[in-house]
């Protein structure tokens, strides 16, 4: 695959990653109480401990998408100058 078509492909994936992750914030903060009850009577979890959760899903969503998509656009870019 062509250098130009890898830089595109993480270029996108990070875009589209970096959206999900923004909707997902958004979406945690704006219906918080709606999730809750959804979310503790779905999964049978304390409505105490679903924030917790929130905040681990969101850190391992950007950790994953830092390194897995962000990081090798970056890599690539510097590839495609040298």
């Amino acid at each position: 695959m062509p250098l130009e078509q890898l830089i595109s492909f993480f270029g996108w994936m990070a875009l589209i990653n970096i959206g999900v992750l923004i909707f997902s914030t958004f979406f945690s903060i704006m219906f918080r109480k709606t999730a809750h009850e959804l979310h503790s009577k779905l999964f049978h979890v304390d409505k105490k401990d679903l924030d917790l959760i929130y905040i681990r899903h969101l850190a391992n969503y950007k950790v994953l998408t830092i390194i897995f998509t962000i990081v090798p656009y970056f890599a690539l870019r510097v590839m495609e100058l040298s």
